[in-house]
């Protein structure tokens, strides 16, 4: 079974939530850290709605925390670019009989628009939003319940994902994995290479 992340995987939409988070962040006269990149990035939104509320200090609920950011996204997703290659080693997968799923920390309004605007929902047959699980992609036990929801062990499992934390956690549960390259946020390449199976500057180095 071949598990691939959305964002910063399949599409190019990580620099979309920068832009949110330095608008969101310019609003309140704070400037956008590391410190902060670390709390939201690779995460489902409610917790990253609970890291800054506490984070800056702020007197708006969770709630509306999230409601300001999906008004900053907009219909970012409507317009998001595949990454390079993706497509083609899609087709390549699916013409060699392989079971596709995606597993990922997307909001899944923004999820089933990408996947829609580029007709990539045949060649899936399950998509598992952590969202929907209340907790992150990082611990090896949400990886070991999706492989579970798809009806297969995790050893049988490759995950294709670029963030570093989810890449751990996979690779925790048994799983192999697949580092890929998102530009937007290059600090952890290193690391991806020693810990992945496989790291990848993007799907043409498959094909």
């Amino acid at each position: 079974m071949l598990i691939f992340d959305l964002d910063g995987t399949l599409i190019d939409s990580n620099g979309v939530w920068l832009e949110v988070d330095k608008t969101f962040l310019s609003r309140r006269n704070a400037p956008y850290t590391q410190e902060y990149y670390a709390g939201v990035a690779h995460t489902i939104l409610q917790n990253c709605a609970v890291f800054t509320k506490e984070y800056l200090h702020l007197e708006e609920s969770c709630e509306e925390i999230i409601a300001e950011w999906m008004e900053l996204a907009a219909d970012a997703y409507h317009n998001v670019p595949l990454k390079p290659h993706v497509r083609e080693y899609l087709d390549r997968c699916r013409a060699a009989g392989h079971r596709m799923a995606i597993f990922t920390a997307c909001v899944p309004e923004h999820c089933r628009a990408a996947l829609s605007l580029h007709k990539l929902e045949p060649y899936f047959e399950k998509i598992i939003y952590a969202q929907e699980l209340g907790v992150d992609k990082k611990s090896p036990e949400i990886f070991r319940k999706a492989a579970a929801l798809l009806g297969v062990p995790p050893k049988n499992c490759v995950l294709f994902d670029d963030s570093l934390s989810a890449c751990k956690g996979a690779k925790a549960a048994g799983m192999t994995v697949v580092g890929v390259q998102d530009k937007v946020f290059p600090g952890a390449e290193a690391d991806m290479r020693e810990l992945c199976d496989q790291y990848i500057t993007g799907f043409g180095d498959l094909l």
